[in-house]
């Protein structure tokens, strides 16, 4: 049986990581091939089998696999799914912001067709939630199977070795036991994703000034943003962009700024203080994307809109977060209740199930 994986288009990292991982855990009998960009090749393993990606060797690595493992759309050029192969969609957040044809603003109608080719051969999708399900249902018109198991990406939250994990980082970061590590992590402006100069939204340095010494801002730039220049000179600024998987990263900080990035309902897993900063809010809610829900009231906190009030919030924690305790409950409950470090079992248990001989190809509705 030959698995072949593919995460933001050739990174090892995401749920598909977490696939592979079990599967090796499992001793299961299978040939594991990757895609991989070479921008990112130092994020793969050592003995980890790869392909690049875009090129005939990874058209013809997809057309061998019996299971394929993406958590984004596959656009190859001229590969289609063989008659018998099983494409495990994990796809690689739920949505705030509304994604494929109910966004606000959608690419041209080729590449929406592309994209819905994609989606067509999708044999079963993982999702967060079931409040998760209906946003992606209704994005990607999607009717088949789903697997309703929390992320596998996200075990590693609620692993047993998750305080080694995390001291493990930030020793390697440099940050002290004494010191809060704040994560960064935007998302990205379709208006400015190819601009070599796009903004952060936010004055890193004028905030480090702000909070002070016993403050570090881990910066997570969007993957789409991997033309940007890794900022360095900044005292207490450490570009942890090239991280080949963020999760590693929600151990290390004690706390998290965001805007509309998928990455609040991973991070609200582990229950940290987690501040919203949406400093274009209306433009990017009523022309770029539009939202699945009302974020300053169902949001896992109050919003935040200046510069100089999110550094008061962070340096008011932990009285922000006991502020903004009973919506935060309410969020993770709503959207990230099943992350209990049990997803990648319960996943690989379906799939696995699904192919052994004699088994229905197609999963029947959904698991929890």
């Amino acid at each position: 049986m030959r698995f072949l994986y593919n995460a933001f288009n050739g990174r090892y990292a995401d749920s598909p990581r977490a696939l592979h991982q079990g599967l090796l855990a499992r001793g299961v009998e299978a040939e594991h091939v990757w895609l991989q960009d070479e921008r990112f090749v130092g994020g793969f393993p050592a003995g980890v089998t790869t392909v690049p990606i875009g090129t005939p060797a990874a058209v013809a690595a997809l057309e061998s696999a019996d299971v394929l493992v993406s958590n984004t759309h596959m656009q190859l050029d001229r590969w289609r799914k063989p008659a018998g192969a099983f494409y495990l969609q994990t796809w690689h957040g739920t949505p705030l912001k509304r994604i494929h044809r109910a966004a606000a603003s959608i690419p041209a109608e080729e590449m929406m067709r592309e994209l819905d080719d994609d989606i067509a051969s999708w044999d079963a999708l993982v999702s967060q939630s079931p409040a998760a399900t209906v946003l992606l249902r209704d994005a990607f018109g999607y009717g088949g199977p789903v697997l309703e198991t929390g992320y596998p990406r996200n075990d590693v939250l609620s692993a047993p070795d998750a305080a080694e994990r995390r001291a493990a980082l930030r020793d390697e970061l440099g940050i002290g036991p004494d010191i809060t590590a704040v994560l960064y992590a935007p998302t990205y402006r379709d208006d400015t994703v190819d601009a070599a100069d796009s903004p952060d939204g936010l004055d890193l340095e004028l905030l480090l000034e702000r909070l002070g010494p016993g403050y570090t801002v881990l910066l997570r730039q969007h993957y789409y943003l991997y033309r940007r220049p890794v900022r360095t000179g900044v005292a207490g600024l450490v570009d942890v962009s090239d991280n080949p998987d963020i999760a590693d990263l929600y151990l290390a900080a004690d706390a998290m700024v965001t805007d509309y990035s998928s990455a609040m309902f991973d991070f609200a897993v582990t229950g940290k203080p987690l501040l919203l900063y949406p400093y274009d809010l209306a433009h990017y809610r009523d022309e770029l994307r539009g939202f699945t829900f009302d974020l300053a009231t169902e949001g896992p906190s109050a919003l935040v809109l200046d510069p100089g009030s999110l550094a008061q919030a962070l340096l008011a924690l932990p009285a922000t977060s006991a502020a903004d305790a009973a919506r935060y409950a309410a969020f993770r409950e709503r959207w990230c209740a099943l992350d209990d470090g049990g997803a990648t079992d319960r996943v690989l248990d379906q799939v696995l199930a699904r192919l052994r001989p004699g088994a229905d190809a197609q999963p029947a509705g959904r698991f929890r």
